[in-house]
């Protein structure tokens, strides 16, 4: 019965290795987006001389959002594997980022929010530098257009975000206050 035992854990641990393609897939993720990236880049430079400011503004604000949104993949690629599949041996390689092998779960959802959010206030930066006329008041009485509305779901979707990953930082800063004094009651003990 033991060595079924030991079979079954075994099976289970090596079950990791099942998100291995997942990550793969998303490394495929980030040249697909360094294609758009690219794509995107030619455009603005074909046009630079004959884009308004505020269309060479959204351009630019577009590569931001796919440099951040590239930088939260390769979060999600290096940690994740590193956290659930197996250690990534770099043999001491110089530009190791620091920050690998040193964030654990509760630091990869710390900066997987901090991501999002700053993708979402890009998107939103972007929101509002589209639009070129503002007729009177937002709130006073008048028929919200679909545009109005749109705006008000990104900013209401927006301040989510935001007050999410407060709640997440809150969260991780309780858990490990809670840890620490936990151990520090173990020594004391």
């Amino acid at each position: 019965m033991k060595k079924l035992e030991h079979a079954l854990e075994l099976a289970i641990f090596n079950s990791r290795w099942l998100l291995a393609p997942f990550y793969f897939g998303l490394v495929v993720a980030v040249v697909l987006l360094l294609v758009k990236f690219a794509q995107e880049f030619l455009h603005v430079i074909g046009h630079i001389f004959t884009a308004s400011e505020s269309e060479t503004i959204l351009a630019i604000l577009t590569l931001v959002d796919m440099s951040l949104v590239a930088n939260l993949l390769l979060i999600i690629i290096f940690s994740g594997y590193e956290n659930f599949v197996s250690k990534i041996d770099t043999g001491g390689h110089e530009d190791r980022p620091e920050w690998m092998g040193k964030v654990d779960f509760s630091g990869l959802k710390v900066k997987l929010i901090a991501s999002i959010v700053a993708i979402s206030a890009i998107e939103l930066l972007k929101a509002f530098v589209r639009i070129t006329s503002f007729s009177g008041d937002p709130l006073a009485a008048h028929s919200w257009t679909v545009a109005d509305q749109a705006l008000a779901w990104k900013v209401g979707i927006h301040v989510v975000l935001v007050v999410s990953g407060l709640l997440f930082a809150l969260m991780d800063k309780v858990a490990d206050s809670t840890k620490h004094a936990a151990e520090d009651r173990a020594h004391k003990g």
